[in-house]
């Protein structure tokens, strides 16, 4: 094992993407992390697409770095067996819905009876309080209700989510930050009792978006859709190239703005009393968005990116996967790497993020088979005979 969190112990029992996702953060990172899951069903995320030989390809993403086992905590000898094996984990990470372990016989106070430092972290959508407690959580449900897909889209057009779910990657990396949070509360009080976090999607996606509350609370301003001309800056959009390519542009800075100018060979736009701050020019988007538009209508994408490189300005291609793949900077900082899989032999997905130079932590495995650790961990780590393991297996608890 490498990185940082080696040696850290997690046991991930939540399902589908957010929660799951921060316990591969950490496994990333180097943590030794035990997804477990319903036996014969396993997590939901694993029938989720893209397939490739009814493989989910996702699912190996999501879930890499892991070790998978099985259990069933809603029959008595399941629930003895997790009640063993939690006093050797320092996170349990878990996404039911609130009261859900508690009904099992796993409140927190006998999480902590077990394991006293334990970190919990709740996943949920909407938090373990409030008259939404009980409420199915879903990425778009937290998009949507946390402001994200209402400022997003055509100023007259339909609010829009994106392609991918962004509420789970938001809340996921939330979680991360409360695990990690917890635990340096650890390294400082080496008494420090253990933590529970209690983490709402939907409010993840609003911390995000900072200006929406204040500007409400200030100026009593809705917030509204803008398409891809930029909330807080101009000239920034997305234009079209004379090849039909396509380039995004920013620079909220004076010295951007004036090497965007140049660029566009406009050194003349900075000189302007209606250009001279980002403040003012906000005022005039439209008009200097037509100006940049026009100009970028007229080259090609290599005639764009070249003249920008050469005076400094702000601007990158808007890339599919295929090119992301095979851009310099990219394949030079090995962003995207190969890891050996059991199906397909070698698979290719982003690497560790961020970057971690004395201890660096690295992506070993894809996600496996529903249980394939079962075994191991039953017998050597658990201590059960082969003959107990049978046993379990025959009245599906494991």
């Amino acid at each position: 094992m490498s990185g940082p969190l080696s040696g850290l112990k997690v046991l991930d029992i939540a399902t589908i993407i957010a929660a799951p996702s921060c316990a591969t953060l950490l496994a990333d990172y180097g943590a030794d992390v035990i997804k477990m899951e319903l036996p014969g069903h396993g997590d939901g995320a694993r029938d989720f697409p893209p397939f490739k030989d009814g493989k989910s390809l996702w699912w190996k993403a999501i879930n890499r770095n892991k070790k998978f086992i099985t259990l069933d905590l809603r029959l008595p000898e399941g629930l003895a067996l997790f009640k063993q094996m939690i006093k050797g984990f320092d996170v349990l990470v878990e996404n039911f819905r609130p009261g859900t372990l508690d009904r099992w016989g796993l409140t927190r106070e006998v999480l902590w009876e077990l394991q006293p430092r334990l970190v919990i972290l709740r996943a949920t959508g909407f938090g373990q309080t409030g008259p939404y407690r009980d409420r199915a959580g879903f990425a778009r449900l937290f998009e949507a209700m946390g402001g994200l897909t209402y400022i997003t889209g055509e100023p007259e057009g339909a609010p829009m989510h994106t392609g991918y779910p962004m509420g789970d990657a938001i809340g996921g990396l939330f979680g991360t930050i409360g695990v990690l949070a917890a635990l340096c509360r650890r390294v400082m009080e080496p008494d420090a009792p253990g933590e529970e976090i209690d983490l709402s999607m939907t409010e993840a996606v609003l911390r995000l978006l900072d200006f929406l509350p204040i500007e409400h609370d200030q100026l009593g301003e809705v917030r509204e859709r803008s398409g891809n001309a930029n909330q807080y800056s101009a000239p920034s959009a997305v234009y079209s190239s004379r090849d039909g390519r396509y380039v995004s542009l920013s620079g909220s800075t004076n010295a951007i703005f004036v090497a965007n100018a140049r660029s566009i060979g406009r050194p003349d736009l900075p000189e302007d009393p209606r250009f001279m701050t980002n403040s003012l020019r906000m005022g005039y988007s439209a008009e200097l968005n037509e100006v940049f538009s026009r100009w970028m209508g007229e080259h090609t994408l290599d005639e764009i990116l070249e003249a920008f490189e050469r005076e400094g300005g702000a601007i990158a291609p808007i890339y599919s996967i295929d090119q992301i793949v095979n851009d310099p900077q990219m394949v030079a900082r090995e962003a995207i790497v190969s890891v050996p899989d059991a199906d397909f032999g070698s698979v290719r997905m982003q690497n560790v993020v961020p970057r971690f130079v004395s201890n660096p932590g690295a992506v070993r495995s894809t996600a496996g088979t529903l249980g394939e650790y079962n075994q191991d961990f039953y017998t050597r780590q658990m201590g059960l005979s082969e003959a107990q393991l049978q046993t379990l297996r025959e009245k599906s608890v494991v």
